[in-house]
């Protein structure tokens, strides 16, 4: 049986498989050698003048199956075959036409803020090269300098430096990789980042996502506005939504409307999300109407957002139907709430947010109780539970373990409606012996509420807590402290791992929080850890080798901290 040959051969291949070919050649079909014409008979033309397509044919079946049109006296069909494709493909490819030339992009529009110092600039180079290795599993001493990439545009977006031209593609790359680095990235490509995306599809999301892509137009023209908002993707309409809102919420809310019967219910819940951004008494006609909307989704966040507003009529009824279910019991010996649960969750409730089906393992009553609480208005119980304050409420006793679900729901309406002084009241102290659980506020919830304080006291908070009960479940608080670390909280996390050392455990039971400090304790705590950094006389009931592994880790993290400071001073005018 005869090979097909490859077509796309040169003719210097062609030359080198006729052998080959020739030896493996079949003969002919039996009706050629009978005199009979083959039905496959086609008439004999120059390797010149072969059709591309009988000789792509042949290829394809086999010279034995398929005999090639070609007249080339003494070669067989293999060769004259390969022979014509080599010929053939010269041909086609000197042949073809020049065609016009694409229009020349427009320039890259000018960016004038000054761009990094030199330095910054090689440090950004180093940051982008990085490809983190371990060795047996171990990280080593040498820090993570992708992690490190976050605070380096975190911290050039805040002197409002410009990205170096020639970096914008390998920082468009990383962004393309890594969504959290997309706000930091464009933010510091600026224009050139569009210019750059549109003539390259793999960085299209930086025409989805940067916010001057959507809000360009917004500015310019509000034709071009409505135009963009009729017949964008959905993406593209979502961040000019997000976009307008930011700028005038009421014309954000306006071109919402206009649309908002004929969008689909995953839509119009994305696009009713972006009312929190300026949520207003201005918004509350439309959100009431959202609250007969076909979606249960879209009813709940429509909810949600109205008992964000304290004065609507939602907040209203809500406090009216919560103020029912929960009183104070002032004939006891000591003043305790006692909770009387919804009985039922009628069509009203339903309309206003609550979902009436509760989760498995879940009470209908308390599903509904904690419904009704979460949403209303924190500033009506003060007034109902005699005029006492958030802490003092928060510490009275609760009838018939209703506790657990009324803090939870309280915690949640905190969270919700940003109250700083029923957060406080909620966390307690934070050496409270419940304070790192079980307990009626769970970790999770705790650290919702530190969000809701100022920044120094969420970090004493944080600070005190780990001082009580170590660092085993403090990981969630402190992701919720700004950055870097205050004092208080950066010596409170380096004492607790210097005792973890001491006492024997291995370091990566602490890597969430190891990781944390490379990124958000102060570089100044650095001078602190080189003391830590020496191989520790281990304990008889130590684990093995848990001294070196620390000392590897504390390496690391003081490294970590002076390269901060570098890039600090580095993009410090």
């Amino acid at each position: 049986m005869t090979t097909t040959p490859t077509v796309g051969h040169t003719h210097a291949a062609a030359s080198d498989a006729r052998t080959t070919a020739a030896s493996q050649a079949a003969e002919p079909p039996s009706s050629d050698r009978q005199g009979t014409p083959s039905p496959h008979a086609r008439a004999a033309v120059p390797l010149t003048h072969a059709p591309w397509e009988e000789l792509v044919t042949a290829a394809l079946l086999g010279t034995d199956r398929r005999r090639p049109p070609l007249s080339v006296p003494g070669k067989d069909a293999p060769a004259a075959l390969l022979d014509a494709a080599a010929v053939q493909t010269v041909h086609r490819r000197a042949g073809l036409r020049p065609a016009p030339a694409a229009a020349r992009p427009e320039p890259a529009p000018t960016d004038p803020r000054p761009v990094v110092p030199r330095a910054a600039r090689r440090r950004l180079a180093t940051l982008l090269a990085d490809h983190p290795t371990t060795v047996g599993g171990r990280r080593g001493t040498a820090p993570d300098l992708m992690e490190l990439l976050p605070q380096w545009l975190a911290l050039a977006n805040d002197r409002g430096f410009a990205a170096p031209p020639e970096l914008l593609p390998a920082l468009l790359t990383a962004a393309r990789g890594r969504t959290d680095l997309r706000p930091q990235v464009l933010a510091i490509a600026g224009p050139r980042a569009l210019w750059l995306a549109r003539l390259n599809p793999d960085w299209k999301f930086a025409l989805r996502a940067a916010p001057t892509a959507a809000s360009a137009p917004a500015q310019r023209d509000g034709e071009e506005t409505e135009r963009r908002w009729q017949e964008g993707l959905f993406a593209e309409r979502v961040a000019l939504l997000a976009s307008l809102r930011a700028q005038d919420p009421d014309a954000a809310r306006a071109l919402l409307v206009s649309t908002w019967a004929t969008e689909r219910a995953e839509d119009r819940l994305m696009f009713l999300d972006s009312l929190r951004t300026g949520l207003g008494p201005a918004d509350e006609p439309f959100l009431e109407q959202a609250l007969t909307d076909r979606s249960r989704n879209v009813r709940s966040t429509a909810a949600e957002l109205l008992s964000a507003l304290p004065d609507s009529a939602l907040a209203a009824r809500m406090a009216a139907r919560a103020s029912s279910c929960v009183a104070l019991d002032r004939t006891a010996s000591t003043p305790t709430l006692t909770v009387e649960a919804p009985h039922e969750c009628d069509a009203g409730m339903e309309r206003d947010g609550v979902v009436a089906k509760a989760p498995a393992g879940r009470g209908q009553r308390s599903w509904w109780l904690g419904q009704l609480v979460e949403a209303a208005p924190l500033a009506v119980w003060p007034g109902r539970l005699g005029g006492r304050t958030p802490a003092a409420i928060v510490a009275l006793p609760v009838a018939d373990d209703w506790r657990g679900e009324l803090h939870a729901a309280w915690c949640r309406a905190a969270v919700r409606q940003r109250d700083a002084d029923w957060s406080r009241a909620l966390l307690g102290s934070p050496s409270a012996p419940d304070a790192a659980g079980p307990g009626a506020v769970s970790l999770a919830e705790r650290a919702k509420l530190l969000a809701a304080l100022p920044q120094d006291e969420r970090a004493a908070w944080v600070a005190g807590f780990i001082d009580a009960h170590g660092l085993s479940e403090a990981f969630q608080l402190l992701g919720v402290c700004a950055v870097p670390w205050a004092p208080e909280l950066g010596r409170a996390v380096v004492d607790a791992l210097n005792i973890a050392r001491d006492a024997g455990s291995y370091p990566w039971s602490f890597s969430g929080v190891m990781g944390l400090a490379e990124r958000c304790l102060d570089p100044a705590e650095a001078v602190r850890l080189d003391a830590l950094t020496a191989l520790p006389d281990e304990p008889e009931d130590a684990s093995p080798g848990a001294g070196g592994y620390w000392a590897e880790a504390f390496q690391r993290l003081a490294t970590t901290l002076r390269l901060r400071a570098a890039m600090r001073e580095e993009l410090t005018p």
